[in-house]
């Protein structure tokens, strides 16, 4: 991998790392469905001027059915969970729990394309969920004010992730990276924006909580998008892949400079476990001792 693509790739993880702290600001001011909608919105407004630079409109008319289901999957669904869950748990927990969405995404391949899963990867899929359950064990709590229902919203959401990405291969087949990144949020912000506006605010939002709406829409879902597909034409998707990785490190280090959030042993256990299972899953360890035993030339 290039020096650039390096930088670009820390750069993405660095700011997917900032969407849970902006999620902590934003949430309680906006509540869930009004900062999701406000986030999407803002992404569409950003994105489809460089969609049109591109001639990309067009072809947006032609897949605006599928393309309804995808901005659900990949961005409607997950932001409205991962908004409510910022309510109770920090955003380093929700960065790790995050960090399963390659295992949802391998299971779901499995189970709807008929993707071969090898023993290694099933390693993988037991291992990740297992780390699930260490971090969750003595923190989910389903009583009132519990974090129980906040950490099953995070792993619906990266399911959800995981099934925007077999929906992807399945019917978004030949449509090019800056469609689908428009043209899913487009789609998101239309199933959301009658929620947002029913369930806006009776206060006015602090300063803060706006800043966390743009942050969360330009940076966050408008900027980073153009970073991930251009990374993915670049270094191909297992090594963009690596960003999954990246995210909880920069989420621990943001919540910790900004929120006062600290890391438990016991969370960073979860997260080395979690990242191992997702390494094996996606068979990025498998990769590494192939290239580490190949003779060289």
């Amino acid at each position: 991998m290039k020096l650039a693509d390096l930088s670009e790739l820390v750069l993405l993880a660095a700011v997917w790392g900032a969407s849970f702290l902006f999620l902590r600001w934003g949430a309680p001011a906006f509540g869930p469905m009004t900062l999701a909608g406000l986030r999407v919105l803002g992404a569409a407004l950003f994105l489809l001027p460089i969609l049109a630079h591109r001639q990309g409109l067009a072809e947006l008319r032609q897949v605006w059915r599928p393309m309804l289901g995808l901005g659900l999957l990949t961005s409607a669904i997950p932001f409205v969970l991962f908004s409510y869950a910022a309510l109770s748990i920090t955003a380093g927990l929700s960065s790790i729990l995050n960090a399963t969405t390659p295992l949802w995404g391998a299971l779901v391949a499995f189970l709807w394309l008929s993707q071969r899963l090898d023993a290694m990867r099933v390693l993988g899929l037991i291992v990740g969920f297992g780390g699930v359950v260490f971090l969750a064990w003595d923190q989910a709590s389903f009583k009132p004010g519990g974090s129980g229902w906040a950490i099953l919203a995070c792993l619906a959401a990266t399911l959800s992730y995981g099934l925007s990405a077999s929906f992807t291969k399945r019917y978004m087949g030949g449509v090019s990276a800056m469609t689908q990144a428009a043209g899913s949020q487009l789609a998101a912000a239309v199933w959301l924006l009658p929620f947002a506006l029913w369930f806006w605010p009776a206060a006015t939002p602090e300063p803060r909580a706006w800043v966390s709406v743009v942050g969360l829409a330009l940076l966050c879902s408008g900027l980073a998008y153009i970073l991930y597909f251009r990374l993915l034409q670049r270094v191909g998707p297992t090594n963009a892949l690596a960003v999954t990785f990246l995210i909880p490190v920069f989420a621990l280090l943001w919540g910790g400079l900004f929120l006062g959030e600290s890391l438990s042993l016991h969370m960073l256990a979860g997260c080395a476990i979690v990242l191992l299972g997702t390494a094996l899953a996606v068979g990025l360890i498998k990769r590494a001792v192939r290239s580490a035993a190949a003779p060289a030339r």
